[in-house]
């Protein structure tokens, strides 16, 4: 045995999936959630929510849940605009991004909120 732990992540087990490095440990807390937007926002990066299905979280795009929150500070606006995705599609994961404008690209991206599949 090579002493490296085997995460189990399979295709056919969309609850398994690993999506990026916050995906091998366990979810966010809310306090948490809070943090890396405070860490997106400190950085002048626009934060932006993205959810899908999840069954379709590898093969496909994932849909903007409006358009990213430019020029956004504040944090509780943000966690607003979380929490109504949330409740507008319970089944699907929801990813949160911070676009930097500078570098024309997501500084950070992490699956914040993990749907169930149906």
């Amino acid at each position: 045995m090579s002493g490296m732990q085997d995460y189990k992540s399979s295709l056919s087990d969309t609850g398994s999936r690993k999506f990026e490095t916050f995906s091998y440990l366990p979810p966010m807390t809310d306090g948490q959630i809070r943090q890396q937007i405070q860490y997106i926002v400190n950085k002048g990066w626009n934060p932006g929510i993205e959810h899908t299905e999840p069954e379709n979280a590898f093969g496909h795009y994932w849909y903007m849940w409006k358009l990213p929150m430019f020029g956004e500070t504040n944090v509780d606006a943000i966690l607003d605009e979380v929490e109504s995705c949330r409740k507008a599609h319970p089944n699907n994961h929801i990813r949160l991004l911070g676009f930097d404008n500078y570098a024309q690209s997501a500084g950070a991206a992490m699956v914040i909120h993990r749907g169930k599949p149906v």
